[in-house]
Protein backbone atom coordinates (compact mmCIF):
# COMPACT_ATOMS: atom_id res chain seq x y z
CA UNK A 1 0.00 0.00 0.00
CA UNK A 2 1.45 3.41 -0.94
CA UNK A 3 2.02 6.19 1.57
CA UNK A 4 -0.64 8.19 -0.25
CA UNK A 5 -3.19 5.42 0.27
CA UNK A 6 -2.34 5.14 3.95
CA UNK A 7 -2.86 8.89 4.33
CA UNK A 8 -6.30 8.62 2.73
CA UNK A 9 -7.30 5.81 5.06
CA UNK A 10 -6.23 7.74 8.15
CA UNK A 11 -7.57 11.15 7.06
CA UNK A 12 -11.24 10.38 7.71
CA UNK A 13 -11.74 7.47 10.13
CA UNK A 14 -15.51 7.87 10.05
CA UNK A 15 -15.66 7.26 6.30
CA UNK A 16 -13.39 4.26 6.56
CA UNK A 17 -15.46 2.80 9.39
CA UNK A 18 -18.67 3.27 7.39
CA UNK A 19 -17.05 1.55 4.38
CA UNK A 20 -16.03 -1.45 6.48
CA UNK A 21 -19.42 -1.68 8.20
CA UNK A 22 -21.16 -1.70 4.79
CA UNK A 23 -19.23 -4.79 3.76
CA UNK A 24 -21.38 -7.94 3.94
CA UNK A 25 -20.46 -10.74 6.33
CA UNK A 26 -19.35 -13.13 3.57
CA UNK A 27 -16.47 -10.76 2.70
CA UNK A 28 -15.08 -10.63 6.23
CA UNK A 29 -12.33 -13.07 5.55
CA UNK A 30 -11.45 -15.79 8.01
CA UNK A 31 -7.81 -16.04 9.09
CA UNK A 32 -5.47 -15.62 6.13
CA UNK A 33 -3.15 -18.49 6.99
CA UNK A 34 -0.52 -19.53 9.45
CA UNK A 35 1.66 -16.68 10.65
CA UNK A 36 4.76 -18.79 10.01
CA UNK A 37 3.85 -19.30 6.35
CA UNK A 38 3.14 -15.63 5.83
CA UNK A 39 6.28 -14.47 7.61
CA UNK A 40 8.50 -16.90 5.69
CA UNK A 41 7.32 -15.59 2.32
CA UNK A 42 7.42 -11.98 3.47
CA UNK A 43 10.95 -12.39 4.83
CA UNK A 44 12.29 -13.98 1.64
CA UNK A 45 10.80 -11.41 -0.71
CA UNK A 46 11.82 -8.49 1.50
CA UNK A 47 15.42 -9.70 1.74
CA UNK A 48 15.64 -9.91 -2.05
CA UNK A 49 13.76 -6.67 -2.68
CA UNK A 50 11.27 -8.35 -4.99
CA UNK A 51 7.51 -8.12 -4.94
CA UNK A 52 4.41 -10.31 -5.00
CA UNK A 53 0.95 -9.16 -5.99
CA UNK A 54 -0.19 -11.23 -3.01
CA UNK A 55 1.39 -8.63 -0.72
CA UNK A 56 1.18 -5.48 -2.87
CA UNK A 57 -2.53 -6.12 -3.46
CA UNK A 58 -3.16 -7.44 0.07
CA UNK A 59 -4.90 -10.47 -1.42
CA UNK A 60 -7.30 -12.09 1.07
CA UNK A 61 -6.25 -15.57 -0.09
CA UNK A 62 -2.50 -15.23 0.21
CA UNK A 63 -2.13 -17.43 3.29
CA UNK A 64 -4.14 -20.19 1.64
CA UNK A 65 -2.07 -19.98 -1.54
CA UNK A 66 1.23 -19.96 0.36
CA UNK A 67 0.22 -23.08 2.26
CA UNK A 68 -0.64 -24.74 -1.10
CA UNK A 69 2.85 -23.87 -2.41
CA UNK A 70 1.69 -21.26 -4.90
CA UNK A 71 2.50 -17.55 -5.16
CA UNK A 72 2.21 -14.70 -7.65
CA UNK A 73 5.31 -12.60 -8.27
CA UNK A 74 5.02 -9.00 -9.42
CA UNK A 75 7.78 -8.30 -11.94
CA UNK A 76 9.46 -5.05 -12.98
CA UNK A 77 8.92 -3.18 -9.73
CA UNK A 78 5.88 -2.11 -7.70
CA UNK A 79 4.98 1.06 -9.66
CA UNK A 80 2.63 0.93 -12.64
CA UNK A 81 2.73 3.31 -15.62
CA UNK A 82 -1.07 3.20 -15.88
CA UNK A 83 -3.70 4.40 -13.43
CA UNK A 84 -6.57 1.91 -13.27
CA UNK A 85 -9.15 3.19 -10.82
CA UNK A 86 -9.70 -0.12 -9.03
CA UNK A 87 -6.15 -1.35 -8.47
CA UNK A 88 -4.15 -1.04 -5.26
CA UNK A 89 -0.73 -1.27 -6.93
CA UNK A 90 1.18 2.01 -6.64
CA UNK A 91 1.07 4.36 -9.63
CA UNK A 92 1.17 7.97 -10.64
CA UNK A 93 4.91 8.60 -10.64
CA UNK A 94 8.00 7.37 -12.46
CA UNK A 95 8.66 3.61 -12.24
CA UNK A 96 12.01 2.31 -11.07
CA UNK A 97 14.68 1.03 -13.47
CA UNK A 98 14.53 -2.73 -14.01
CA UNK A 99 16.63 -4.70 -11.55
CA UNK A 100 18.91 -6.93 -13.68
CA UNK A 101 19.07 -9.44 -10.83
CA UNK A 102 15.29 -9.75 -10.44
CA UNK A 103 14.84 -12.92 -12.57
CA UNK A 104 17.42 -14.80 -10.47
CA UNK A 105 16.04 -13.41 -7.23
CA UNK A 106 12.57 -14.67 -8.14
CA UNK A 107 13.96 -18.06 -9.17
CA UNK A 108 15.87 -18.36 -5.89
CA UNK A 109 12.74 -17.47 -3.93
CA UNK A 110 10.74 -20.12 -5.78
CA UNK A 111 13.42 -22.66 -4.86
CA UNK A 112 13.60 -21.62 -1.18
CA UNK A 113 9.83 -21.71 -0.80
CA UNK A 114 9.47 -25.02 -2.64
CA UNK A 115 6.74 -23.62 -4.87
CA UNK A 116 5.06 -26.09 -7.20
CA UNK A 117 3.12 -23.51 -9.20
CA UNK A 118 4.12 -19.92 -9.83
CA UNK A 119 2.19 -17.09 -11.43
CA UNK A 120 4.26 -14.29 -12.94
CA UNK A 121 2.50 -10.98 -13.36
CA UNK A 122 3.74 -7.43 -13.67
CA UNK A 123 2.86 -3.82 -13.49
CA UNK A 124 2.30 -2.21 -16.89
CA UNK A 125 5.66 -0.89 -18.10
CA UNK A 126 4.86 1.28 -21.09
CA UNK A 127 8.27 2.89 -20.61
CA UNK A 128 10.16 -0.32 -21.50
CA UNK A 129 10.94 -0.93 -25.23
CA UNK A 130 9.11 -4.28 -25.46
CA UNK A 131 6.63 -3.41 -22.67
CA UNK A 132 8.25 -6.12 -20.56
CA UNK A 133 7.62 -9.21 -22.71
CA UNK A 134 11.27 -10.24 -22.70
CA UNK A 135 11.43 -9.81 -18.93
CA UNK A 136 8.76 -12.45 -18.47
CA UNK A 137 10.84 -14.84 -20.57
CA UNK A 138 14.05 -14.11 -18.67
CA UNK A 139 12.30 -14.82 -15.39
CA UNK A 140 10.72 -18.02 -16.71
CA UNK A 141 14.12 -19.24 -17.89
CA UNK A 142 15.71 -18.46 -14.53
CA UNK A 143 12.96 -20.32 -12.64
CA UNK A 144 13.27 -23.37 -14.88
CA UNK A 145 17.03 -23.59 -14.43
CA UNK A 146 16.62 -23.91 -10.66
CA UNK A 147 13.15 -25.46 -10.49
CA UNK A 148 12.49 -27.58 -13.59
CA UNK A 149 9.36 -29.17 -12.08
CA UNK A 150 7.67 -25.88 -11.19
CA UNK A 151 4.82 -24.89 -13.51
CA UNK A 152 4.67 -21.25 -14.56
CA UNK A 153 1.53 -19.30 -15.41
CA UNK A 154 1.81 -15.78 -16.79
CA UNK A 155 -0.61 -12.92 -16.19
CA UNK A 156 0.52 -10.19 -18.56
CA UNK A 157 -0.51 -6.67 -19.43
CA UNK A 158 -1.81 -6.06 -22.95
CA UNK A 159 1.70 -5.20 -24.27
CA UNK A 160 0.26 -2.23 -26.16
CA UNK A 161 2.66 0.40 -24.79
CA UNK A 162 6.43 0.52 -24.87
CA UNK A 163 8.77 2.22 -27.31
CA UNK A 164 9.58 -0.52 -29.84
CA UNK A 165 9.92 -0.20 -33.59
CA UNK A 166 8.11 2.99 -34.49
CA UNK A 167 7.67 1.81 -38.08
CA UNK A 168 5.49 -1.09 -36.93
CA UNK A 169 1.84 -0.65 -35.99
CA UNK A 170 0.84 -0.96 -32.31
CA UNK A 171 -1.14 -4.11 -33.17
CA UNK A 172 1.89 -5.70 -34.87
CA UNK A 173 4.08 -4.83 -31.87
CA UNK A 174 1.50 -6.30 -29.50
CA UNK A 175 1.41 -9.56 -31.45
CA UNK A 176 5.22 -9.75 -31.54
CA UNK A 177 5.44 -9.28 -27.77
CA UNK A 178 2.76 -11.84 -27.03
CA UNK A 179 4.59 -14.26 -29.34
CA UNK A 180 7.77 -13.75 -27.30
CA UNK A 181 6.00 -15.00 -24.18
CA UNK A 182 4.07 -17.75 -25.97
CA UNK A 183 7.29 -19.25 -27.35
CA UNK A 184 8.45 -19.73 -23.74
CA UNK A 185 5.52 -22.15 -23.24
CA UNK A 186 3.81 -21.02 -20.04
CA UNK A 187 1.49 -23.51 -18.34
CA UNK A 188 -1.33 -20.97 -18.78
CA UNK A 189 -1.56 -17.51 -20.34
CA UNK A 190 -3.79 -15.15 -18.35
CA UNK A 191 -4.91 -11.66 -19.27
CA UNK A 192 -7.83 -10.09 -17.41
CA UNK A 193 -10.54 -7.99 -19.01
CA UNK A 194 -11.33 -6.94 -15.40
CA UNK A 195 -14.82 -5.56 -16.08
CA UNK A 196 -17.58 -5.51 -18.69
CA UNK A 197 -17.25 -3.61 -21.95
CA UNK A 198 -19.38 -0.60 -20.92
CA UNK A 199 -17.29 0.12 -17.82
CA UNK A 200 -13.79 -0.21 -19.29
CA UNK A 201 -13.24 3.56 -19.51
CA UNK A 202 -13.80 4.54 -15.88
CA UNK A 203 -12.36 1.32 -14.43
CA UNK A 204 -9.33 0.56 -16.65
CA UNK A 205 -7.72 3.83 -17.69
CA UNK A 206 -5.26 3.19 -20.48
CA UNK A 207 -6.70 -0.21 -21.42
CA UNK A 208 -9.41 -1.23 -23.87
CA UNK A 209 -11.82 -4.15 -23.83
CA UNK A 210 -11.35 -5.26 -27.46
CA UNK A 211 -7.59 -4.97 -27.10
CA UNK A 212 -7.66 -7.28 -24.08
CA UNK A 213 -9.87 -9.85 -25.76
CA UNK A 214 -7.44 -9.72 -28.68
CA UNK A 215 -4.56 -10.74 -26.39
CA UNK A 216 -6.29 -14.04 -25.66
CA UNK A 217 -7.21 -14.55 -29.30
CA UNK A 218 -3.60 -13.99 -30.40
CA UNK A 219 -2.30 -16.53 -27.88
CA UNK A 220 -4.60 -19.21 -29.30
CA UNK A 221 -3.68 -18.30 -32.87
CA UNK A 222 0.02 -18.65 -32.02
CA UNK A 223 -0.25 -21.84 -29.96
CA UNK A 224 -3.61 -23.48 -29.41
CA UNK A 225 -2.14 -25.92 -26.88
CA UNK A 226 -1.61 -23.21 -24.24
CA UNK A 227 -4.64 -22.74 -21.96
CA UNK A 228 -5.87 -19.15 -21.78
CA UNK A 229 -7.58 -17.47 -18.88
CA UNK A 230 -9.27 -14.20 -17.99
CA UNK A 231 -11.13 -12.67 -15.09
CA UNK A 232 -13.63 -10.05 -14.03
CA UNK A 233 -14.03 -8.18 -10.75
CA UNK A 234 -17.72 -7.56 -10.12
CA UNK A 235 -19.19 -4.64 -8.22
CA UNK A 236 -18.53 -1.67 -10.53
CA UNK A 237 -22.16 -1.36 -11.61
CA UNK A 238 -22.32 -4.10 -14.23
CA UNK A 239 -25.49 -6.09 -14.86
CA UNK A 240 -25.81 -9.86 -14.95
CA UNK A 241 -26.51 -9.66 -18.69
CA UNK A 242 -23.29 -7.68 -19.22
CA UNK A 243 -21.24 -10.24 -17.27
CA UNK A 244 -22.71 -13.05 -19.38
CA UNK A 245 -21.97 -11.06 -22.56
CA UNK A 246 -18.33 -10.65 -21.45
CA UNK A 247 -18.05 -14.39 -20.82
CA UNK A 248 -19.50 -15.04 -24.28
CA UNK A 249 -16.90 -12.72 -25.80
CA UNK A 250 -14.15 -14.67 -24.03
CA UNK A 251 -15.48 -18.02 -25.22
CA UNK A 252 -15.62 -16.70 -28.79
CA UNK A 253 -11.82 -16.46 -28.69
CA UNK A 254 -11.55 -19.91 -27.09
CA UNK A 255 -10.65 -18.66 -23.61
CA UNK A 256 -10.45 -21.82 -21.46
CA UNK A 257 -10.53 -20.56 -17.89
CA UNK A 258 -12.24 -17.76 -15.98
CA UNK A 259 -12.25 -16.17 -12.54
CA UNK A 260 -15.09 -14.06 -11.16
CA UNK A 261 -14.60 -12.18 -7.88
CA UNK A 262 -15.92 -9.25 -5.90
CA UNK A 263 -14.27 -5.84 -6.20
CA UNK A 264 -13.41 -4.46 -2.78
CA UNK A 265 -12.38 -0.82 -2.59
CA UNK A 266 -8.71 -0.66 -1.52
CA UNK A 267 -8.95 2.94 -0.24
CA UNK A 268 -11.14 6.02 -0.40
CA UNK A 269 -9.11 7.15 -3.43
CA UNK A 270 -10.39 4.23 -5.49
CA UNK A 271 -13.75 3.68 -7.17
CA UNK A 272 -16.57 3.00 -4.71
CA UNK A 273 -18.29 -0.38 -4.73
CA UNK A 274 -21.63 -0.15 -6.55
CA UNK A 275 -22.86 -3.60 -5.53
CA UNK A 276 -21.83 -6.55 -3.40
CA UNK A 277 -22.76 -9.66 -5.37
CA UNK A 278 -23.96 -12.49 -3.16
CA UNK A 279 -22.35 -15.95 -2.97
CA UNK A 280 -25.50 -17.35 -4.59
CA UNK A 281 -25.14 -14.97 -7.54
CA UNK A 282 -21.51 -16.00 -7.95
CA UNK A 283 -22.57 -19.65 -7.89
CA UNK A 284 -25.14 -18.96 -10.60
CA UNK A 285 -22.59 -17.16 -12.80
CA UNK A 286 -20.11 -19.99 -12.25
CA UNK A 287 -22.68 -22.51 -13.41
CA UNK A 288 -23.38 -20.42 -16.51
CA UNK A 289 -19.65 -20.24 -17.25
CA UNK A 290 -19.35 -24.02 -17.06
CA UNK A 291 -22.33 -24.42 -19.38
CA UNK A 292 -20.58 -22.12 -21.86
CA UNK A 293 -17.62 -24.47 -21.95
CA UNK A 294 -15.03 -22.90 -19.66
CA UNK A 295 -12.93 -25.81 -18.42
CA UNK A 296 -11.71 -24.15 -15.22
CA UNK A 297 -14.10 -21.83 -13.35
CA UNK A 298 -13.54 -20.03 -10.06
CA UNK A 299 -16.48 -17.85 -9.07
CA UNK A 300 -16.93 -16.41 -5.59
CA UNK A 301 -16.68 -13.15 -3.62
CA UNK A 302 -13.07 -13.70 -2.56
CA UNK A 303 -11.82 -15.25 -5.80
CA UNK A 304 -8.85 -13.50 -7.40
CA UNK A 305 -6.94 -14.08 -10.66
CA UNK A 306 -4.54 -16.65 -9.24
CA UNK A 307 -6.93 -18.35 -6.81
CA UNK A 308 -6.32 -22.14 -6.98
CA UNK A 309 -4.44 -21.48 -10.22
CA UNK A 310 -2.34 -24.61 -9.95
CA UNK A 311 -5.24 -27.00 -9.55
CA UNK A 312 -6.27 -29.24 -12.39
CA UNK A 313 -9.54 -28.21 -14.10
Amino acid sequence: MSARTRETFSSDPALVRAEIEAMPAWLRRRGIGKASELSQVQRIIKQRQIHTICEEGRCPNRGECYSNKTATFLLMGPICTRSCAFCQVDKGHAPMPLDPEEPEKVAESVQLLGLRYVVLTSVARDDVPDAGAGWFVKTMEAIRRRNPQTQIEVLTADFWGGQGNREASPAALQRERIATVVRAKPACYNHNVETVKRLQGPVRRGAKYDRSVAVLQIVKELDGSIPTKSGLMLGHGETKAEVIAAMEDLRRVDCDRITLGQYMRPSLEHLPVQKYWTPEEFDELGAIAREMGFSHVRSGPLVRSSYHAGEEP
